[in-house]
């Protein structure tokens, strides 16, 4: 199905306001004594507030709570197929949880491996089983010369991170408004043996909010790697978390697109409950090819005889079905549309027409970009830490933390409550265009000297 797209997704240049890079030196100066004011009086506020990860809030995590009386002590503890969950086996996941976790991945559950609670650390694993044992056969990463990824940018940080432990290269992609830069991904894929996969966070990205076009996936789909053992990572981790139920995004499913193609190894897809349920006591699971999992399942029998049963079979119990886990994501909805909606309110009151920001506008997933001036990012994160307020750190977003631009911050709004959330972002706004008037001063007293 078509991506369908609503409003704006940067935010607006418009309003009353001049822009700044159009005032005097003097305006500047003026502008700036004014802004220090305010900002000092931020200061004495005292405050310790942390935007600084994409966390569910109470609220969210209440809707959950019930899970807890999903088993009792005299609860049926066995599966549909009569396995006693709190016994060992089952590797690949209890019958019912598979099918669970395949509505929500939309894919066939003899496609799906369930694993723990975490999706991060499923990624985690499958590349340190490339890198110790290689892909169906082929040459334990380890042992090859150099290995590379590539990593749309801005991206996920923990996704940058795991690459950069085991010691692999990686190298930026940029990142549009359909996904990925696919002519760049198409012609690094083709040309070079050493780059073995990329990150994708195809719906809602993070941190961008982003959801590829049909074209996007297509393209992923029918890539041409000179690598036999590469493989798309897809983190589909925002696959359920709409704000909207009326503006979603949809998204062609790469695995069926990749069939289709003739390439039907050439996934990894990842998801879980982490931000459905519980982020500490979710369901990970990953889907692949028949060919993917005989290989994954070859190894995975060493590390472990089956992960937790118990929980699968609780979150079956809670849940029901695919159509409950949608009506509980709606819940979820109604406490983050306000949120996102007042952090872009607040942007838009303070910098429309000031020409020192722009951010983009998602209609779900868990974060809000923003783009300061070049050389800016650093400077606004640390006034606001100064002030009180704790955000990712600048340049997080990209390979080895290294923003080349210096202007991509990620708003992070789901966790503070509203009122907090409200004067961080008011903060943020001051901090912006307070760092950013005394770059434009820097810049034109150079200009004039």
């Amino acid at each position: 199905m078509a991506k369908k797209k609503a409003g704006k997704q940067v935010g607006e240049r418009g309003g009353n306001m001049a822009r700044y890079e159009e005032l005097s030196v003097e305006e500047l100066e003026a502008l700036r004594a004014e802004l220090k004011d305010e900002y000092r009086r931020y200061q004495t506020m005292d405050m310790n507030l942390d935007m600084s990860r994409g966390k569910p809030c109470r609220e969210q995590l209440d809707l959950s709570n019930d899970m807890m009386d999903a088993l009792d002590s005299n609860a049926d503890m066995y599966s549909s197929e009569g396995v006693d969950v709190r016994n060992y086996g089952v590797l690949d996941g209890i019958a019912e949880a598979k099918e669970l976790l395949s509505d929500m991945m939309e894919n066939h559950p003899d496609h799906i491996l369930i694993f723990g609670n975490s999706s991060l650390n499923v990624m985690y694993d499958s590349i340190s089983r490339s890198m110790t044992h290689g892909v169906m056969g082929s040459t334990p990463w380890c042992k090859l010369d150099e290995v590379k990824w590539l990593c749309p940018v801005p991206g996920y940080d923990r996704h940058f991170a795991i690459t950069e432990y085991f010691g692999i290269k990686m190298i930026p992609v940029p990142m549009t408004e359909q996904g990925p830069d696919m002519d760049m991904v198409e012609e690094l894929v083709a040309s070079d043996e050493a780059i073995k996969g990329i990150w994708c966070v195809p719906k809602y990205s993070n941190p961008q909010g982003y959801s590829y076009s049909d074209e996007t996936v297509r393209r992923f789909a029918r890539l041409k790697p000179a690598a036999r053992d590469f493989r798309i990572y897809w983190d589909n981790a925002y696959g359920m978390h709409h704000l909207y139920d009326h503006e979603q995004d949809y998204l062609i499913e790469i695995l069926a697109e990749c069939k289709r193609a003739g390439h039907p190894d050439l996934v990894y897809k990842f998801a879980s409950t982490s931000k459905i349920s519980f982020p500490g006591s979710g369901i990970a699971s990953m889907a692949t090819s028949l060919n993917n999992l005989e290989d994954i399942k070859k190894q995975v029998q060493y590390q472990t005889i089956g992960h937790d049963k118990v929980n699968q079979l609780r979150h079956v119990r809670f849940f029901q079905d695919i159509h409950g886990m949608v009506k509980h994501m709606q819940k979820h909805a109604n406490i983050l549309r306000p949120k996102f909606e007042m952090v872009e309110d607040i942007f838009e009151k303070n910098l429309a027409g000031t020409g020192v920001g722009e951010w983009t506008k998602p209609k779900g997933g868990y974060f809000i970009s923003f783009e300061t001036l070049p050389g800016c990012a650093k400077a606004v994160v640390d006034k606001c830490k100064k002030a009180g307020v704790t955000l990712t750190p600048a340049g997080s977003a990209f390979p080895y933390k290294k923003d080349p631009n210096d202007s991509n911050i990620r708003i992070a709004p789901t966790y503070p409550p509203l009122e907090d959330l409200r004067i961080a972002s008011e903060l943020f706004t001051l901090c912006v265009k307070l760092v950013s008037v005394e770059k434009l001063l820097k810049d034109k007293k150079e200009v004039q000297a």
